[in-house]
């Protein structure tokens, strides 16, 4: 922790109010977001189709809304894109601690999906435009702020929540409220270099990157893999438990650990893979790492090991390998990115990354889900494991292959293009 203090203190200020927002962004929604399905199933008494396309609606108002988030914060500033994404999520979750009807839920929704449409790119470009030079660095400390609001998060929101829902909506409105009016008054404005171009110019310019897409499609695996801690790893867990209190305490543990991985270690496995592999090349080795994440599952399941201390014991390790995979690569993936964008657009190509991003998620979740109820039918719970294994592998060998050839190998100075003032 020491060393995670020193390192958050050598930051210029708008780089540590980034982190610190980004810890309370984080608190606010994941106090509130993994409850809301039961509340609205539970006392709202919605329809399962019904709750699908609430939980739906948020995630396209989002991830569907990503690119036109970061292309205005290239053309009107980061700072403002902050503070109205924060402040339109404070209206969404207020709304949906009032709402009972469907349509105002799904308005509300939609507004929570598409506030963090506009604030997420515009962070992440401030924050490697404040660091410059250290922004490997950078991501790696912004990323434990970040596991840390989603580890502390849904434990502040199961008390809550316990009293009632509205009561967590309201309260994790509140914390965005404040989080709006402390940017306001602590944030330094950024601006992006001025674009001369037409939006559809810009858009063009971004698709027309043929190296940057090439890393999004190849990238794309890595969040299907990380993802499965929230799908096929939770299944896993009801599966191997012997009642749903034990499956309960499985996956808390597993949270907890996956938590307590990247906060702790965060640090220490960004500089080891510098040192060891350079930027580009920990890409592809930590996204080795994270296909390998699987193997002590397909130990287990091929082996019909039925010990319940050992199938938990594999489910935790593979969990804990996630986690670590994960904080390995995600500064490096930060920088990567930002490098490919040649300091230039750099917010609405993270808004087109995400995007990409978010549809490769949607299609590997489904896949995953159907291979997972495929292969429980048939016997071969090996299969879904061995085919996350080989998905890894295939990623990491094209992220091999483009840092081979040096497409990846790329060095922009941020720090120095964006002027900042009060």
């Amino acid at each position: 922790m020491r060393r995670l203090y020193r390192t958050f203190r050598s930051f210029d200020r708008p780089s540590q109010v980034l982190m610190v927002n980004q810890f309370t962004i984080n608190l606010g929604f994941y106090m509130l977001m993994p409850y809301l399905a039961a509340y609205l199933a539970g006392p709202l008494a919605l329809a399962a189709w019904a709750v699908g396309l609430v939980l739906g609606i948020r995630n396209f108002s989002q991830q569907g809304m990503f690119l036109v988030g970061g292309t205005l914060a290239d053309r009107w500033g980061y700072k403002p894109l902050i503070v109205a994404g924060c402040l339109i999520r404070v209206i969404g979750f207020i709304l949906l601690a009032c709402a009972t009807s469907l349509p105002a839920i799904l308005i509300a929704s939609a507004a929570t999906g598409f506030a963090g449409a506009l604030f997420n790119p515009a962070v992440r470009a401030y924050l490697a435009a404040d660091a410059g030079e250290r922004r490997v660095e950078a991501f790696a400390v912004f990323n434990v702020f970040y596991q840390a609001g989603i580890l502390l998060g849904p434990l502040v929101g199961l008390a809550l929540t316990a009293l009632d829902f509205r009561l967590t909506s309201l309260c994790a409105a509140g914390i965005f409220a404040i989080l709006t009016i402390v940017q306001i008054k602590a944030l330094p404005s950024a601006k992006p270099p001025a674009s001369d171009n037409s939006v559809v110019q810009d858009w063009r310019t971004v698709l027309v990157n043929r190296r940057f897409l090439l890393f999004a499609v190849a990238m794309t695996s890595s969040y299907v893999l990380s993802f499965q801690i929230y799908l096929a790893l939770p299944l896993h867990a009801d599966r191997i438990a012997d009642s749903p209190t034990a499956a309960t305490g499985v996956v808390t543990a597993m949270f907890a650990v996956t938590g307590l991985v990247a906060i702790a270690g965060q640090l220490r496995i960004t500089s080891w893979f510098a040192r060891k592999w350079g930027n580009a090349g920990s890409l592809s080795v930590g996204m080795a790492v994270m296909a390998a994440a699987f193997l002590p599952l397909i130990v287990t399941t091929t082996t019909d090991q039925g010990n319940l201390a050992v199938n938990i014991a594999a489910l935790l390790l593979t969990a804990a390998i996630l986690a670590a995979a994960t904080a390995a690569v995600f500064p490096f993936e930060m920088d990567t990115m930002i490098g490919l964008a040649n300091g230039k657009l750099v917010a609405t190509h993270y808004g087109l990354y995400n995007t990409i991003v978010g549809a490769g998620i949607l299609l590997g979740n489904a896949v995953t889900g159907w291979l997972y109820s495929v292969a429980a039918t048939q016997g071969r719970a090996e299969l879904i494991w061995v085919v996350l294994l080989l998905t890894g592998t295939a990623s990491a060998s094209a992220l091999f292959v483009l840092n081979r050839r040096g497409w990846l190998a790329l060095d922009v100075g941020l720090g120095r293009e964006v002027a900042t003032s009060q």
